[in-house]
């Protein structure tokens, strides 16, 4: 009995132990289930908090100080997607406004647009329009990936520097603002046409610029197209580039788009390029003074000779053009050249070294010295671009083509050009300062492979020297 008694008092033990012990148990798991509800009822008011803040600042007053222009209307339109009021300063004046003391808080440089926030300023038009395009959480204007994104950032980049820049250096002198220069002009036109050219091929097959709805790419490429449209691209110009033509139109007749650049005055597409605007301030009348009695005129005397105005001096001619005379025809080249369309070693390569003259020309290769520093393809492309903007002085003297090598970052970037006299202009080495950044080297035309390497470069061919081409660019 005793033992039996023992037993049952010891199960009695470990029973009650037992319980404890799950007891304990459950205090823990229940603890840890009110932990994780705790932590997302935070993540929840961190939300909550975060879209409260948003809507703060979107339901918060914002002024945009300056006069109506195409900046001012990126983020106008972008607003306009994300449901924000953005108000214009009233009364304001571009001259007086902008250089007053609270103007010059918002922006120190005294340029316009400057965004007035209840966070603080903000300026440059296209900063302007990504704040304003970001104060609606979820919308579509930066895309739905990070892929996209980028190709958004790509697109507002390319119009900046690829189109506005350039359309603004053309339209300025028309303008009166700058100082025309016929050769400069004429390559800001090549710009313009090169990236719309770009532009043009992107959107043969598409509606937007990225995606398949309207993102702040397209609201900045169209507000930069704007004055183009206006002031300098005729039927006949556009027409070159049809698909950016549908593209312009269609993005200004979007309701958001329109409701804006509308009331900068009605868009309609240029009949003839800007004409040239005079600076020269309108010669004041003299008073008229009261009359006075009129003396009898004397007989009126022969007029003296006019005295023979000075001959222009005669302009100093360029070097080159002081060489004795050369066979080779540099512009019947460019014409072969740019005339071939197939069979080209059999036809322009033949032509050219049939008409190459070594006495009166010389082949150079040139290798960009800092080519680590290519790791983005645009820019790299933007880069040699500039260069043969830089180079048009040399444009009756010289032929080139410019080579962007890889299909992955650091980008090469090789040369081959031909020039007028056995050595490079000196007035090209010391007008062009893009000429240090290349390692000239004078071809040798008793190697062979040499011969070959300027018949690859002169034809494009692919692969060069192992390796694709990113793009290839001619000087002519």
């Amino acid at each position: 009995m005793y033992v039996v008694a023992m037993t049952m008092k010891s199960r009695g033990f470990m029973l009650k132990d037992t319980n404890c012990i799950f007891n304990t148990r459950r205090l823990h798991y229940i603890n840890k289930i009110l932990s994780f509800i705790f932590m997302i009822i935070c993540s929840i008011l961190n939300v909550i908090c975060g879209y409260i803040s948003i809507f703060n600042l979107m339901f918060s007053i914002l002024i945009i100080h300056s006069e109506l222009n195409k900046n001012v209307c990126k983020a106008l339109i972008a607003a306009e997607y994300v449901d924000v009021e953005v108000k214009m300063a009233e009364n304001f004046q571009m001259g007086k406004s902008n250089k007053t003391p609270e103007f010059l808080k918002l922006n120190p440089l005294g340029k316009v647009p400057a965004l007035e926030t209840p966070e603080g300023p903000i300026f440059e038009s296209n900063a302007i329009a990504r704040y304003v395009a970001r104060l609606k959480p979820e919308n579509t204007l930066f895309g739905s990936s990070p892929i996209e994104y980028g190709q958004i950032e790509q697109w507002i980049d390319f119009s900046a520097l690829e189109l506005d820049a350039n359309m603004r250096a053309w339209v300025f002198p028309r303008l009166g603002y700058a100082t025309y220069i016929k050769s400069a002009e004429e390559s800001y036109i090549s710009g313009v046409k090169r990236g719309l050219g770009a532009l043009n091929t992107h959107l043969a097959s598409r509606t937007f610029l990225v995606g398949d709805s309207v993102t702040l790419a397209d609201i900045i490429m169209t507000c930069n197209l704007v004055n183009g449209f206006k002031f300098l691209f005729t039927k006949s110009f556009t027409s070159e580039f049809p698909h950016v033509e549908r593209y312009f139109w269609t993005m200004v007749n979007q309701p958001n788009f329109s409701k804006i650049i509308k009331r900068m005055g009605e868009v309609k597409q240029a009949e003839v390029v800007l004409p040239f605007t005079s600076t020269k301030k309108p010669e004041s009348k003299p008073k008229s003074e009261p009359k006075k009695e009129e003396a009898p005129k004397p007989k009126p005397e022969p007029e003296a000779a006019p005295e023979e105005e000075e001959a222009p001096k005669p302009k100093a001619k360029n070097p080159l053009d002081l060489l004795p005379p050369s066979p080779m025809v540099l512009d019947d080249w460019k014409r072969l050249y740019s005339n071939t369309k197939t069979n080209f070693r059999e036809v322009a390569i033949k032509g050219f070294w049939d008409m190459y003259d070594p006495e009166g020309y010389s082949l150079w290769f040139c290798n960009y010295k800092y080519n680590d520093e290519n790791t983005v393809s645009f820019v790299t492309m933007n880069k040699v671009g500039g260069f043969l903007q830089r180079m048009d002085l040399a444009r009756k003297y010289a032929f080139g083509k410019m080579l962007i090598i890889g299909n992955e970052p650091p980008f090469k970037v090789k040369g081959l050009w031909l020039f007028r006299g056995t050595e490079i202009p000196k007035f090209v080495m010391d007008e062009c300062y893009d000429m240090e950044l290349y390692e000239w080297t004078k071809v040798d035309l008793s190697d062979e492979a040499q011969k070959e390497r300027v018949n690859q470069m002169i034809e494009d061919f692919e692969p060069f020297e192992g390796e694709a081409l990113l793009d290839a660019k001619c000087f002519k």
